[in-house]
């Protein structure tokens, strides 16, 4: 499951095409719904497998706290947690830690063909563009505590 990441790009293109848009109106009513989402996958663990894509660490730690007010393992086959390399690996690590299922996704290809997709990622995800310099400043942190 991923959240929508190209709210306003296929808003526009719905405007420009004259049908209504098929985006959530707003972030906000995505990230109630993308959690609405993983509520349901929980309650129906038993039927369904599925891969919590995201960046948002209200999501990643609700998706913990359903897990263990369920009393299901951290490491239950049906459930993990995904992160795009090199993007929240602050959270990647710290779900690791605990013993959560992680992945981190790598996009394959021509360089030609990977970047642009990258610079949508970056552009369309305002949660991440915003963690940006927080990540930074927790490498930095742990430079300094590896004494790197």
């Amino acid at each position: 499951m991923v959240r929508g990441a190209y709210m306003e790009k296929e808003r526009k293109r719905a405007e420009e095409m004259g049908y209504p848009s098929p985006i959530q109106p707003t972030k906000e009513a995505s990230d109630i719904d993308y959690n609405e989402s993983l509520r349901y996958c929980m309650a129906h663990i038993d039927e369904i497998a599925f891969v919590c894509g995201t960046h948002n660490e209200e999501s990643s730690r609700l998706l913990a706290d359903l897990l263990d007010q369920n009393k299901i393992a951290h490491n239950h086959p049906h459930v993990y947690f995904a992160q795009l390399l090199g993007m929240s690996d602050n959270l990647s690590f710290n779900l690791s830690d605990a013993g959560y299922n992680v992945a981190k996704y790598v996009p394959y290809g021509p360089v030609k063909a990977v970047m642009p997709y990258l610079f949508r990622r970056a552009q369309e995800n305002t949660s991440i563009a915003g963690q940006t310099s927080r990540e930074l400043g927790l490498i930095i942190k742990e430079k300094k505590r590896r004494r790197l």
